[in-house]
């Protein structure tokens, strides 16, 4: 609930607050409180960490083998996530570049209006990516230190994609 606050709000959520969440349930999948070894030998971890203070932290917790980066322009996301828009009631997801509603702003399945969350709108996507860049370029170079960090670069998500997966399947098999 409190990491929803801030998203909700345009901001990102705090390091200590990501750490608490993060940590204690990748520590729960990997080492289960029963004793029990648990079924995961490994996670993929989407968004975390984001700053140095997070990656630090998460080292302390479990080894990281290698961290994957999506290095996208700014632009490119700034029109990816405008372009989004939402049914509140049942969480119904359009986007006007490759899902579009069947008549602009409205649900295809009630007929009613559409909304456009504000951390989706022009302005509080380039104050959260200006955020993003600043507190993730010291981690970013920490994992490159280190000769962990793989970067994509890249427009389309369906390129950088199969260059992930494959660079995946060559390095784990």
């Amino acid at each position: 609930m409190k990491a929803k606050e801030y998203m909700e709000s345009g901001e990102l959520v705090p390091d200590d607050v990501m750490i608490k969440l993060l940590v204690e349930d990748c520590k729960a999948l990997l080492e289960p409180p029963d004793g029990n070894p648990g079924n995961a030998k490994s996670l993929l971890l989407d968004g975390f960490p984001r700053t140095l203070e997070q990656a630090i932290a998460l080292e302390k917790s479990m080894h990281v083998d290698f961290v994957i980066n999506l290095d996208i322009p700014t632009e490119t996301i700034i029109m990816r996530l405008s372009d989004r828009w939402i049914h509140p009631p049942s969480g119904r997801v359009y986007s006007y570049g490759y899902r579009p509603p069947k008549v602009p702003e409205k649900d295809d399945i009630t007929g009613e209006p559409l909304d456009q969350r504000e951390d989706d709108k022009p302005e509080s996507i380039r104050t959260r990516l200006d955020a993003y860049d600043e507190a993730t370029l010291p981690m970013i170079d920490y994992y490159v230190n280190q000769g962990l960090l793989k970067s994509f670069a890249g427009t389309k998500s369906d390129v950088i994609y199969i260059r992930v997966r494959q660079w995946l399947e060559e390095i784990l098999d």
